[in-house]
């Protein structure tokens, strides 16, 4: 003989942010060299990314004139 039980469980918002902001909380206080490598990552994903678009927006410079600019100093 074979039983299933199906369980549901139901949390409502309020409840679930305030355990992911406790869970959070925790994960700094607990391992705070992990957290901080792990946002500085993402600074640095994010640096990128942007550094990545605003050169999208401007001309291309030759490869001349960054020898040329190289040769002055």
């Amino acid at each position: 003989m074979r039983m299933e039980i199906n369980m549901e469980l139901t949390i409502d918002e309020t409840y679930t942010k305030r355990l992911l902001k406790e869970v959070v909380v925790e994960l700094i206080n607990e391992r705070q060299e992990m957290f901080l490598e792990v946002i500085m990552e993402a600074m640095e994903e994010i640096g990128l990314a942007q550094a990545i678009r605003d050169g999208r927006q401007n001309e291309f410079v030759s490869e001349e004139e960054i020898n040329a600019i190289y040769r002055r100093r």
